[in-house]
C-alpha cells in the first residue's frame, strides 16, 4: 500500500496538477454543477464521494474539480505501467485489490480519521457508457463510518480517448472533442434496513449504492427545458450522430435527425398557416389532432407542431368512432392531421367520413405540394433558437395522450415539456443508449409507451431509430427486427407472444435489451424467449399519467414477476386497502407525472392531481428491496364474501390449459348472497368448467373465488394497445 499526502508531495508535483488541471479545464471545457452540494455537506461526518467511471479521466477530473485534499482508493489492477504510477504520484490514494475485505478496513481507517475519500463503486471502467456491475464495499464503508455520500456524475468524459468504450462509437470519438461536466447531488447518508444482516446486507449495500448512482445520472441528464429545445440541443450538440443517424421506416424513408430538424422547420411554418387559414381569429387554438402510423411522417410532424408551440394531441385510430368522437371532443378539437395514403392503407375510409361532421381534415400531402423554395427559404431565415417552440416554458403541456378505455371511457392526459423530459432522464439512468444504437419500435406514438420509450428518447440520444406501421404484423416483425440490427425492443406481453410463434429462433439474437410493459408479463412467455431465444424480458410499469415508465427491471436489478424498483426522482405510498392481507392502492408522485386530466364532461378545463399525488389504481407490495409486485387492478379485483380476490391471478392459473393463440378472461358480476362473484370468458372452446376448477385448486385459490360458468367467445376484444378491452367484455357479459 502507497499513501501519499499533499505535505510530502514536492513543489513541482503541484504545479504538474495545476498544469493538468487548467489544460483539461480548457481543453474539455470542464463544467462543474452542484458545488453547493459540497459546500452543504453535513460537516460532523466524514465525506465519501463515488461516481460512475467512465474513462480513464474520472480520477483526475475528480481530484482536480472537487474542492479539499481527497484520498482515492486504487485497485492495483489499475497501478500497471509506468505512465500509470507516474500519474497515481500527482495525487494521494491508496493502492489495494478492491475485492478483498482489507480494502474496506482501508477505506474505514481513511475515513475515521479524517480525510476525505473517494472510490468508484463500480471498480473498473465501464464499457457501455453506463453503469455496471455495482460492487457493495462502498456501502459497507458508508454504513460502517456514518459517512454522507456524495455521489458525483462524470458526462463526456466517454467520449474522449481516454474511455473504454467499444467499437459502437469510435467514430464518434474521432469526430469531437468532448464537453465533460461534474455534477454534484446532496451528501446523505445510505439508508440501510437495521434489521438487515449478512448477505441480505451486502446485497442491500450494492443496491442502495447503485440506487444513489442512478439518481445521480438523472440528476445530471434532467434540465428542464421545452421538447423543441431539446430536440434542436442534440442534433447541434451530437452534430456526427444528427448528421449520419437518424430515422428509417417501412416505407423505406430515411432521415437523419438534420434533415428531420430542417422537415420540421419548414413544416411547422406551413401548417401554421394552414391550420389558421379557415379558423377566425377567436377560434384559433394551440392544440391540433395528429392521426398517423409510426413513420418518418409521424416523427416530421410532432416536431413541427413542437417547433410552432403547438399541442399535439395523438390520437388512438384503433379506437373506434365513439372513441375517437369522444376524444375530439374532450380535447376540442378543429382540426386533425392525417396522410390520404395512411387513410386508404388502414382502411379507415369509415371513421374519416364519421368524424368529418366534427372536426375539419387536414391531409399532409396537401401540405407537402404547396411547400416551395420560398417557404423553405423563409422558415430556415428564422433562426431555431427564435421558433415559438423554443421559448415555451418546461411545465407547458408539451402532448395530449389519451387513457385506453380499457375500463373506462378514455380520459385525456396533458402532460408538459417537464413530464416527458424527466421520464426520458429516468429511463436513461437504467438503460445506457448509446448514439448510433439501433431501436425498433412498432408501438403506436398515440400509446404513452411508444411515443417516450420509442420516439422520443431514441431521438434524443442519437440513436438509430426504426419505425414498423403495426404491431400486429407477428410474421414481419421478427424479420424486421433482425434485419435492423436493433439493440432495444419493446413490445406488450401480447405481441411478443405473437411474435414468438412466428419468428425464427435467430431473428432477436443481436438484440441485447427486450422491454416488456403496458400489461403484466406472463410466465409462459418469459419462458419460451429464455428457451427459443436465449433472451431475457425485462418487465416495466407504467401508466400513461406518468409519461409513462414508473419501475422497471434492469439486467443489474432484476427480479422475474416483479417490474422492477421506481425509477429516481419518484416517491410512492400504499394505500391500505379493505380486504387486502398484504400491500395497498399505489399512489405516486414526481416530475414525471402529468399535468392533469380532461374529461368530456368538462372539456379543456384541468384537472390536476391532488398535491401532485396520482393514484395509479393499481394494487401492489414493494418487498424489502423495493421491487414491487402487483396485484391487479383495483378494478380488476373481485369482493367475495369480504375478501378481495385477484381476476388475474385466476386468469394466470388457466393460462396453461390453453391452447395456442387462446385467451380466458375473468369478469366479476354482481351475486346477492357473495357480494361478486366471477365468470370466464374463453376463446377456447374446449376450456371445461372442471379443468378451470381444478386448475384454481391447484394454484391454492379460494374455492369461493371458483367460477360456476364460462362463456364461449370466438375473439376476446383487444384494444390497438394490445390491451384486453375489459370494458367491452362487461357489458358483453351483462347482456348475456
Amino acid at each position: 500500500m502507497n499513501n501519499h499526502s499533499d505535505q510530502q508531495q514536492a513543489w513541482w508535483v503541484k504545479l504538474i496538477r495545476g498544469v493538468i488541471t487548467f489544460w483539461a479545464k480548457h481543453w474539455y471545457r470542464v463544467e462543474v454543477r452542484g458545488l453547493e452540494h459540497y459546500e452543504q455537506r453535513p460537516k460532523d461526518r466524514p465525506l465519501l464521494i463515488v461516481a460512475n467511471h467512465v474513462s480513464l479521466l474520472d480520477g483526475p477530473l475528480i481530484d482536480g474539480f472537487i474542492p479539499g485534499p481527497t484520498t482515492f482508493m486504487i485497485d492495483a489492477g489499475h497501478t500497471q505501467g509506468w505512465w500509470r504510477t507516474s500519474l497515481l504520484r500527482l495525487g494521494r490514494y491508496v493502492v489495494t485489490d478492491l475485492h478483498s475485505p482489507m480494502a474496506a478496513k482501508h477505506l474505514i481507517k481513511a475515513l475515521e480519521a479524517g480525510e476525505q475519500v473517494m472510490i468508484f463503486p463500480e471498480g473498473r471502467i465501464s464499457t457501455q457508457g453506463g453503469l455496471m456491475k455495482v460492487y457493495s464495499g462502498a456501502g459497507l464503508v458508508a454504513d460502517k463510518t456514518g459517512a454522507a455520500v456524495l455521489a458525483v456524475h462524470i458526462e463526456g468524459a466517454q467520449w474522449s480517448q481516454a474511455s473504454y468504450l467499444d467499437g459502437r462509437v469510435r467514430w464518434l470519438r474521432r469526430l469531437r472533442r468532448p464537453h465533460i461536466t461534474l455534477t454534484l447531488s446532496a451528501a446523505e447518508p445510505l439508508q440501510i434496513e437495521p434489521q438487515l444482516k449478512g448477505r441480505a446486507r451486502h446485497v442491500a449495500y450494492q443496491q442502495v449504492m447503485m440506487q444513489r448512482l442512478q439518481a445521480s445520472h438523472f440528476n445530471a441528464r434532467w434540465h428542464p427545458m421545452s421538447l423543441w429545445q431539446a430536440f434542436d440541443h442534440a442534433v447541434t450538440t451530437q452534430w456526427p450522430v444528427g448528421r449520419w443517424q437518424g430515422v428509417e421506416d417501412a416505407l423505406g424513408t430515411q432521415l437523419t435527425y438534420k434533415k428531420a430538424r430542417l422537415a420540421a422547420r419548414v413544416l411547422g411554418v406551413k401548417l401554421t398557416a394552414s391550420l389558421n387559414s379557415n379558423l377566425a381569429e377567436n377560434q384559433r387554438q394551440q392544440t391540433v389532432g395528429v392521426m398517423l402510423p409510426n413513420s418518418a411522417g409521424v416523427l416530421v410532424t410532432f416536431w413541427a407542431l413542437q417547433s410552432q408551440a403547438k399541442l399535439p394531441a395523438m390520437l388512438n385510430f384503433t379506437a373506434g368512432e365513439a372513441a375517437l368522437i369522444s376524444a375530439c371532443k374532450t380535447a376540442q378539437l378543429t382540426q386533425v392531421l392525417t396522410s390520404r395514403r395512411f387513410i386508404e392503407l388502414a382502411g379507415l375510409q369509415a371513421i374519416e367520413l364519421a368524424l368529418a361532421s366534427h372536426i375539419e381534415w387536414i391531409y399532409l400531402e396537401d401540405i407537402r405540394e404547396t411547400i416551395g423554395l420560398k417557404d423553405k427559404l423563409r422558415a430556415l431565415a428564422v433562426p431555431s433558437r427564435k421558433l415559438p417552440g423554443y421559448q415555451q416554458a418546461p411545465t407547458d403541456p408539451a402532448v395530449v395522450l389519451f387513457t385506453s378505455g380499457s375500463e373506462a371511457a378514455p380520459k385525456a392526459v396533458v402532460l408538459s415539456h417537464q413530464n416527458l423530459l424527466a421520464n426520458i432522464a429516468q429511463v436513461g439512468s437504467q438503460f445506457a443508449l448509446l448514439p448510433g444504437d439501433g431501436v425498433f419500435n412498432a408501438l403506436p406514438t398515440f400509446h404513452s409507451f411508444g411515443l417516450t420509450a420509442g420516439l422520443l428518447w431514441p431521438v434524443l440520444a442519437g440513436a438509430k431509430l426504426t419505425l414498423y406501421p403495426s404491431p400486429l404484423h407477428y410474421h414481419q416483425i421478427p424479420e424486421a427486427v433482425y434485419q435492423s440490427n436493433a439493440r432495444v425492443f419493446f413490445a406488450t406481453d401480447t405481441f411478443y407472444k405473437g411474435y414468438a410463434r412466428k419468428a425464427d429462433p435467430y431473428d432477436f439474437n443481436q438484440v441485447e435489451v427486450l422491454v416488456a410493459g403496458a400489461e403484466p408479463l406472463s410466465k409462459q412467455t418469459r419462458d419460451v424467449y429464455a428457451q427459443k431465444f436465449g433472451k431475457t424480458i425485462l418487465e416495466g410499469y407504467g401508466v400513461t399519467e406518468a409519461s409513462p415508465v414508473v419501475a422497471v427491471n434492469t439486467p443489474q436489478a432484476r427480479q422475474d414477476g416483479s417490474v422492477g424498483r421506481l425509477l429516481p426522482g419518484l416517491v410512492s405510498r400504499l394505500e391500505p386497502v379493505e380486504g387486502l392481507a398484504e400491500g395497498g392502492r399505489l399512489w405516486i408522485k414526481g416530475p414525471n407525472v402529468m399535468l392533469g386530466y380532461w374529461f368530456e364532461t368538462a372539456p379543456g378545463e384541468l384537472v390536476a392531481p391532488p398535491d401532485g399525488w396520482y393514484d395509479t389504481g393499481d394494487l401492489a407490495r414493494i418487498d424489502q428491496q423495493g421491487f414491487i409486485w402487483l396485484l391487479g387492478r383495483a378494478k380488476r379485483f373481485a369482493k367475495i364474501a369480504g375478501e378481495m380476490v385477484s381476476l388475474v391471478a385466476i386468469e394466470q392459473a388457466l393460462m396453461p390449459l390453453l391452447v395456442a393463440d387462446k385467451l380466458v378472461v375473468a369478469v366479476r358480476v354482481s351475486d346477492a348472497k357473495k357480494g361478486e362473484t366471477v365468470v370466464l370468458v374463453s376463446s377456447d372452446a374446449h376450456l371445461s368448467l372442471g379443468q378451470a376448477q381444478q386448475a384454481l385448486a391447484q394454484a391454492g385459490i379460494n374455492e369461493l373465488a371458483w367460477p360456476k360458468m364460462i362463456y364461449w367467445r370466438e375473439q376476446i376484444p383487444l384494444l390497438g394497445s394490445g390491451k384486453i378491452a375489459y370494458q367491452i367484455l362487461d357489458q358483453w357479459v351483462a347482456e348475456q
